[in-house]
């Protein structure tokens, strides 16, 4: 049987999608790589065991389709869990409901809330079980030392517990009651939970495929047991953060098993996804199951979600602050393609403090230029704050530019938009 050699993709291959479909999918791509790294998952490496097993040579295209032909709706299995983004530790609880499924204070609930624990997922390492039967029936844990917190759709049934707390969320499914129309997993789950497998990562990122980007086979692993090709993604433009993604994919069914990005400036892979053990027979019934256990404090989400901002307090902003907050951010727009594609929000003309200022706002300023680089172009000045894979410009007068690119090329599109 002969050993499988690196195929190189034709630029500009996309399996079949129209011009249209290309270009948006070109565009999109390294800013939804960028968001997955900046703010929700990496895995911490799924180890690939030891050998390359024999597989027949297959090419880039035939393996990029085999993935997208996959079906595999059921499965259950472990997930290792690592972000290396160059960020501090984020605290556990951060953040709250946003008004989806509690508030939270007061026990309200929000210790149980998916939102929150998106934030434990942003640096570290972590241990997820997973298991799915079909698009009615989803379970993701995320394994703690000291505690459990478990997300469980079920049917029309959402639940989410947190076994530190002892605390439950109980919500309705969406488009659950509604005749001859298939339930859903929850849309307003976070990222970092939804698309927390190898297989949801290695998607978005297969959509890059195209002129902007070198597809090849590079050889074959063992994962999580399995066979399984690599396959290899590297963006050709040089201002890119990504230095590669690396996908291994089960040679029997084509499921990613394995997702690795690594940073062009090297080291320990950024964002890390993979199986060490999965099995593709039905889940057992009971797995998604759920009972809250004696004693638990359980919160109503749909009643939480339902609440009017008045019932959340007075801080918030009313309807006239959030239009002129709009107004003076002046929107999101993209710059460039593929793979340093740039997102910029235009500032209202105020921007960060500088060293300069006094009192407060020139502790602030003086806080800001210890964790950030301050450059000058022709747009005038402002200051780059860097992790390994995601920089961000944010200029004197208030404008930000974000991508997986290098500084020079923040300030560049900076230059050109001024």
């Amino acid at each position: 049987m002969p050993r499988n050699e690196p195929t190189q993709v034709t630029d500009g291959w996309d399996g079949g999608r129209s011009p249209g479909r290309r270009k948006a999918m070109r565009y999109a791509v390294p800013v939804a790589v960028a968001g997955v790294a900046a703010a929700t998952i990496g895995l911490v490496p799924a180890f690939a065991g030891s050998g390359s097993p024999d597989l027949p040579k297959i090419s880039a295209q035939d393996l990029i389709a085999k993935v997208a032909k996959s079906d595999v709706q059921q499965l259950s299995g472990t997930v290792r869990v690592s972000t290396d983004l160059g960020l501090p530790s984020l605290p556990g609880g951060a953040g709250g409901f946003g008004g989806a499924q509690g508030g939270g204070k007061g026990g309200d609930g929000a210790s149980a809330a998916p939102q929150n624990k998106l934030m434990e997922l942003a640096s570290g390492a972590h241990t997820l079980r997973v298991a799915a039967d079909g698009p009615e029936k989803q379970r993701v844990s995320i394994v703690d030392k000291a505690a459990e917190y478990s997300l469980v759709h079920n049917g029309n049934e959402v639940w989410a517990y947190d076994s530190g707390s002892n605390t439950a969320v109980h919500s309705t499914a969406p488009d659950a009651g509604r005749h001859g129309k298939q339930h859903r997993a929850p849309k307003d789950l976070p990222g970092g939970l939804k698309d927390a497998t190898p297989q949801d990562l290695a998607k978005q990122a297969l959509k890059a495929a195209g002129d902007t980007t070198s597809v090849t086979v590079d050889g074959t692993a063992k994962v999580a047991g399995r066979d399984a090709y690599q396959l290899l993604i590297k963006p050709k433009q040089a201002a890119s953060t990504v230095g590669s993604i690396r996908v291994a994919v089960d040679a029997a069914n084509g499921v990613p098993l394995k997702f690795t990005l690594t940073p062009k400036s090297g080291g320990a892979a950024a964002i890390d996804v993979g199986y060490t053990n999965v099995d593709f027979a039905k889940p057992a019934a009971s797995t998604f199951a759920f009972t809250p256990p004696k004693g638990a404090k359980v919160v109503d989400g749909d009643k939480a979600r339902a609440k009017t901002p008045r019932d959340h307090g007075k801080d918030l902003p009313s309807h006239k602050d959030v239009k002129g907050l709009k107004k003076d951010m002046g929107g999101l727009n993209v710059l460039g393609k593929g793979w340093t594609s740039i997102a910029t929000i235009k500032g209202g003309g105020s921007g960060l403090p500088s060293g300069k200022d006094q009192g407060a706002g020139g502790d602030a300023g003086k806080f800001l230029d210890s964790i950030g680089e301050k450059v000058h172009g022709s747009f005038g000045s402002g200051r780059v704050f860097s992790t390994r894979l995601v920089n961000a410009l944010i200029t004197d007068h208030g404008t930000v530019y974000v991508g997986a690119v290098d500084k020079q090329a923040l300030i560049d599109a900076a230059n050109a938009a001024k």
